[in-house]
């Protein structure tokens, strides 16, 4: 193992435990530098990213053409506010629409900000077009979701950590089991107005929907007049092997919901995509922000659209993924109770008997890899899709090991 110089560590860590809220429990690693899918600590050890910002790195760790994109606005424009125009903001918007195979943009910052422009748009789209009386707007969600942090947002988790001590809370949101298309039916009234979902719960460790699922809640709304809304914030973008998780059964949402790698790792940029009957409910001065669309983050998220355009990251994730999962599931049964894949992402349910969830990413840790555990015994990996398959196959060797 590398020698690890404690004190430039130990200096760090003080300091974050005396300024830092403790919002975060992070694992005690300083990180100083990155490139690609590798990131240096400040004592200049190096460690495989096996998380990449939550699915916000997608394309790496200073991908050349994002840092280029970035380093080239940086010197012109960097925000107007959307009292005025930018050359930027357009061509970003028919870029990523025309990926999305939609009408109309409307960028943001957060992904917990494109929530709640997805919220809003469903339940003024209710009112001024579906006729459902002001007011009672309701939406269809999914117990184990992960949407973001608001105090609307996290009015209808079921997490006690994330819900509990924040209220009074948003009404008009209808909880139902994730992948039970006969609840999500059950709960449909005049008022509903949409169906939210992710059509992978990432938060809750890679949660892998029942096969159909999502034809069936797009087959469902439809039928029913409401809109369906898919959170792809970090699902999207490549990182299943395709260009949308919503791709994986051919099923186009109302509203596609994005952010995190559509800034590839440089700024926060989010957005949500519709078609213009949908979004076109939103009118001047009914929704805005001051840097959503800024020159900088439209620059970078055009950029980012083009390296989705050439289909090469998708591919690169769907064959990686078969590396990724044939050797996940050679741990079933060594530690691993069971494992759920799609593309670069995996959802890892360890042995509690063996070790919870963040002591493996504390071992994994000190071999050199970085992890990150939810709901206690379970670790999600989702490597950059830059990553190459010697990368892959150290990663699940280096697990394979600690478990060991």
């Amino acid at each position: 193992m590398e020698t690890v110089d404690l004190n430039a560590h130990e200096e760090h860590l003080s300091l974050a435990e005396q300024w830092v809220a403790r919002n975060y429990d992070p694992l005690p690693v300083v990180i100083a530098s990155a490139e690609g899918a590798w990131v240096m600590d400040v004592s200049g050890r190096r460690y495989l990213d096996a998380l990449a910002g939550y699915s916000a790195l997608n394309f790496g760790h200073l991908h050349p053409t994002l840092v280029a994109a970035a380093e080239q606005q940086l010197a012109r424009l960097t925000l107007t506010s959307r009292a005025f125009h930018s050359d930027q903001l357009a061509p970003f918007c028919r870029d990523l629409a025309e990926l999305a195979g939609k009408d109309l943009v409307l960028p943001m910052n957060t992904g917990a900000e494109a929530v709640e422009t997805a919220i809003k748009t469903a339940r003024r789209w209710g009112y001024l077009v579906k006729g459902v009386p002001d007011g009672r707007a309701r939406i269809v969600v999914m117990r184990g979701n992960f949407h973001g942090r608001t105090t609307t947002i996290i009015s209808f988790s079921d997490d006690p950590v994330a819900h509990d001590h924040y209220g009074p809370y948003t009404p008009g949101f209808d909880l139902v089991p994730y992948g039970d298309i006969g609840a999500i039916e059950a709960a449909i009234t005049d008022d509903t107005v949409a169906v939210l979902l992710e059509p992978i719960q990432g938060e809750g460790g890679v949660v892998l929907p029942p096969p159909g699922f999502l034809r069936q809640v797009r087959d469902l709304t439809s039928r029913k007049g409401i809109l369906m809304l898919a959170d792809e914030i970090q699902s999207g973008l490549g990182r299943t092997g395709t260009t949308f998780a919503c791709d994986i059964e051919d099923v186009v949402p109302d509203i596609y919901i994005l952010g995190k790698a559509l800034g590839g790792g440089i700024v926060p940029v989010s957005a949500i995509v519709a078609d213009a009957d949908v979004l076109g409910v939103i009118t001047p001065g009914s929704h805005g922000s001051t840097f959503g669309g800024n020159p900088l983050a439209a620059a970078v998220g055009r950029a980012v659209v083009g390296l989705l355009a050439t289909g090469e990251y998708q591919e690169r994730a769907a064959r990686l993924g078969k590396v990724l999962e044939d050797g996940l599931e050679s741990l079933v049964g060594h530690g691993v109770e069971r494992v759920r894949v799609r593309g670069l992402w995996a959802g890892v349910d360890m042995d509690p008997s063996v070790a919870s969830g963040r002591e493996v990413c504390e071992r994994l840790l000190g071999e050199g890899v970085l992890a990150k555990d939810t709901h206690g015994s379970t670790i999600r990996l989702a490597p950059p899709l830059v990553v190459e398959e010697p990368e892959v196959e150290l990663l699940v060797d280096t697990l394979g090991r600690v478990l060991r």
